[in-house]
């Protein structure tokens, strides 16, 4: 079922309502064990990690429907919820850092990315140690505690 929003004709008033609810997900693009990607209506992609293991095959068709998503649509912005997510292990660090950035690095311009911090402190470090090393892929990102903040982050970068 389409929301609301998408079947209205006037778009003045398809943007008035987006912005009145900027956290109601479009669609669900993507779903597995690891997490939950959507197509949020503002205009980015919302990675939602599940908590608890995950296997490294769930954790890597996550991020590449979600690398998949952010070409189909031309999008350079991401939200990451992290609050429930578990450490990354090993391979999933090597792989984010050798497979995933460097192919994000490969596509022209900025890529803005709000980071919902997790509320494990393990898969906190973890995380800083990925963004770390995105430095110079040309990932933009911001850490935030609240989704409203990163919502809005993400509505003033372009």
């Amino acid at each position: 079922m389409k929301p609301v929003w998408s079947t209205l004709a006037d778009p003045a008033a398809r943007l008035y309502l987006t912005r009145m609810l900027p956290l109601a997900p479009e669609g669900i693009y993507f779903e597995n064990a690891a997490g939950r990607l959507v197509e949020h209506p503002n205009g980015y992609a919302l990675v939602r990690y599940y908590p608890g293991p995950r296997k490294f095959s769930d954790f890597q068709a996550l991020l590449t429907h979600l690398s998949s998503l952010l070409a189909r649509r031309r999008w350079n912005r991401l939200l990451s919820d992290q609050r429930q997510m578990s450490p990354h292990t090993a391979q999933e660090t090597a792989w984010l850092r050798d497979v995933w950035l460097g192919a994000t690095s490969r596509r022209p311009g900025p890529r803005y990315g709000a980071v919902l911090r997790a509320l494990d402190v393990f898969a906190r470090l973890s995380m800083n140690q990925v963004l770390h090393e995105a430095r110079g892929t040309g990932l933009v990102y911001r850490e935030f505690d609240r989704e409203e903040e990163a919502a809005q982050w993400l509505r003033q970068v372009r």
